[in-house]
């Protein structure tokens, strides 16, 4: 046998050795389940229509609830199910402890829950703190002053200009713009709605509704769910004395009145929120000293990092996590590895001592990372998000690839998108992330049997999807499943971690734990190949090392050996794990 042979069967027996001690020494208990687990975001009208009217139902999620556990997902965060009217699509709530009927009973979602618990799959639900619909009983009887209803809600007197016209409290503003006001001639007073006029803004300066708020929880928490993701958390309080919010600066033009153009200091971010934080959180804790299974916290909230990082616990314990949206915020298909870099840094350098990160690339709100990044870029985007340290998220589709859909002006339902008009709704609609799950290469792929659904199917559909991606030696769905089989090993579970730019476009981090494998993991962010020879950048790696999975688009597969003393080849927008 010649000296190359015998080096590459050592590597192998080697290789091998160390993934079977992985294995076996890996502690179960030495993390939580929501720290191991990949956190899978199902945006229900889009995942599965059971009953063929075109939309997305609990059944339909029942139905291909194996598609989670074949995959490796620990728990799935299901967007709002609640009785709505649906003018945000269930983010506008008349009923926090029912089921709407759209997606379907009850019944159907104990079903729902019984079948994800014997799958081993856990369940979070959305909850949304911040508002209610302008059609929840409470918001009716506030409008009334029917006590305990009274001051459920933000209401305040009008100010009258010097023609004795009524104008509202201040010149705060809602996320689609105009006034963030609204005139109750019933009450003869304003209501606060920081989103669409449907949605008046709760008020968490009322125990009582803070109460009520706390026995939505534990409604949902009793029927056996394992936590919440929380909503829009940073617009939860106001400023109490309702001071006008100054322009973002100097320089702007307020011709056209938008959101955007004031600096919102009054209106989101008060110190306040983060008490209302600790309460929810309390009530979570009841259930997880009851039977040690923590009922995990997740709060959204796009704010500055100073104020998104006071959502951890403090002395008193917050959320568990909140979400990390840097990626979405700061990175698109022109960052650079060094750019990529910055952002990882951002959120881990700011974290509080003993915390934990998590990853975010997508969500119902944002344009798609085969969109945003590039359709190659779908497996190295994958890749960080499953081999940094902290929790893995995902949004339905990102495991296939799935791109943002095309949606005429004449399909668009999302009020953000309605409200920009035929000239601007491409520019604003979220519809096109929203589009349905693409299981098959069949009618509506495989998401409806209806004619049309409730948004079109992106037509990529025929060759994008599920079932041919399963059929594949190497696809995008191969390589998540891979990534997520991965996480399960100590080293990326709890291992030491390291970034490296070894060129402007080429991204190498590192995960080591004593006495378990070490990986390396390599991404080209750039346009052109690139060439590195590894053992002139790093002095401790070996002769060989063994891929454990790559991009589709690489030029190495899994289980091929690299030489390190040789030049390896990075195509342009891939990635490749190595280990050793």
């Amino acid at each position: 046998m010649s000296s190359a042979c015998r080096a590459i069967v050592s590597a192998f027996i080697l290789t091998a050795f160390a993934w079977f001690r992985t294995i076996v020494a890996a502690d179960p208990q030495a993390l939580d389940w929501w720290q191991t687990s990949v956190i899978y975001q199902v945006y229900p009208r889009s995942f599965k229509d059971s009953n063929g009217d075109g939309v997305g139902d609990l059944k339909g999620i029942e139905e291909m609830a194996e598609h989670f556990s074949e995959t490796g997902i620990g728990a799935i965060w299901l967007s709002p199910i609640f009785k709505s009217p649906m003018a945000d699509f269930g983010y506008d709530i008349s009923d926090f402890i029912n089921i709407d009927s759209t997606y379907g009973t009850m019944d159907d979602f104990v079903s729902l829950l019984n079948k994800l618990k014997s799958l081993g799959v856990r369940t979070l639900l959305d909850f949304v703190p911040n508002h209610s619909s302008d059609e929840h009983e409470w918001f009716k009887k506030s409008v009334e002053k029917i006590t305990p209803y009274t001051d459920y809600y933000v209401w305040r007197d009008g100010k009258f200009d010097s023609n004795g016209n009524r104008m509202p409290p201040n010149n705060w503003r809602n996320f689609f713009d105009g006034s963030a006001w609204e005139w109750s001639p019933v009450r003869g007073q304003y209501y606060l709605h920081q989103f669409t006029a449907k949605q008046p803004e709760l008020n968490y300066e009322s125990s009582a509704l803070l109460e009520e708020m706390k026995n939505v929880l534990r409604f949902w928490l009793d029927m056996g769910v394992d936590g919440f993701r929380i909503d829009a958390m940073p617009y939860l309080v106001e400023d109490n004395l309702f001071r006008d919010e100054p322009l973002l600066d100097s320089v702007t033009v307020d011709d056209n009145h938008t959101y955007f153009n004031l600096n919102h200091i009054y209106s989101r971010d008060q110190p306040a929120t983060y008490k209302v934080v600790e309460e929810f959180r309390a009530v979570l804790d009841e259930y997880t000293d009851r039977d040690g299974n923590t009922r995990l916290m997740l709060v959204e909230a796009y704010a500055d990092v100073n104020y998104t990082m006071m959502y951890y616990s403090q002395e008193t314990p917050r959320a568990h996590m909140p979400f990390n949206f840097n990626f979405i915020t700061y990175l698109n298909k022109t960052s650079s590895a060094v750019d990529i870099k910055n952002v990882i840094h951002l959120w881990l350098d700011n974290m509080p001592r003993g915390q934990w990160a998590n990853w975010v690339m997508g969500n119902h709100d944002n344009k798609r990372v085969a969109s945003r990044f590039g359709q190659d870029m779908v497996d190295p985007i994958n890749t960080l998000v499953m081999l940094l340290p902290g929790t893995a998220i995902t949004y339905n589709g990102e495991e296939i690839g799935m791109a943002d859909g095309t949606v005429r002006w004449d399909q668009t339902v999302d009020p953000w998108g309605k409200s920009g008009g035929m000239a601007k709704y491409e520019m604003t609609s979220r519809d096109p992330f929203r589009t349905p799950f693409q299981w098959n290469d069949l009618h509506n792929a495989g998401f409806s049997t209806a004619q049309y659904t409730w948004l079109p199917v992106n037509s990529n559909y025929w060759y994008l999807n599920l079932a041919f991606q399963k059929t594949c030696a190497r696809s995008h769905y191969q390589t998540y499943k891979r990534l997520v089989q991965l996480r399960s090993l100590l080293t990326i579970a709890r291992g030491d971690f390291s970034a490296h730019t070894i060129s402007k476009w080429l991204l190498i981090f590192t995960r080591k734990l004593e006495g378990q494998d070490t990986f390396y993991i390599m991404i080209n962010v750039g346009t052109e190949q690139e060439t590195i020879t590894m053992n002139e950048h790093f002095n401790d790696v070996p002769h060989y090392m063994v891929v454990r999975t790559s991009s589709i688009n690489a030029w190495y597969a899994e289980n091929d050996y690299v030489d390190t003393k040789k030049s390896l080849y990075m195509r342009p927008k891939s990635s490749i794990v190595l280990s050793y």
